[in-house]
């Protein structure tokens, strides 16, 4: 269940800086509710995934990987050798946060 918290978090964080690239500095009123609206709800989301989650893992997936997708996916920035090695490290990096959770419990 915390992995579907956490999924919820990262689907809520994408909607809501998607929101925050088309408020245009807060003059489109309806997307400036809705940067707002999108992350309480994945400030929510990830707090019910950290019940289970440990704050490292959940923090780094739910900021590096959702933020990443979007810029690349909706507002076409270029996936570049270096982004795609940056993201990588970011991958390994949850991969080791988590393994280093497992030996000390």
């Amino acid at each position: 269940m915390p992995w579907i918290f956490l999924f919820a978090a990262i689907l809520f964080e994408v909607a809501g800086i998607t929101s925050m690239k088309l408020s245009r500095e807060l003059s489109e009123p309806v997307a400036s509710l809705a940067v707002l609206v999108f992350y309480v709800c994945s400030a929510s989301a990830v707090i019910f995934a950290q019940k289970r989650l440990e704050l490292s893992t959940a923090y780094a997936i739910w900021s590096g990987v959702g933020t990443a997708m979007i810029g690349i996916a909706y507002f076409r920035e270029p996936l570049t050798l270096f982004k795609m090695g940056s993201l990588a490290l970011v991958i390994l990096g949850v991969v080791g946060l988590s393994l280093a959770g497992r030996q000390t419990n």
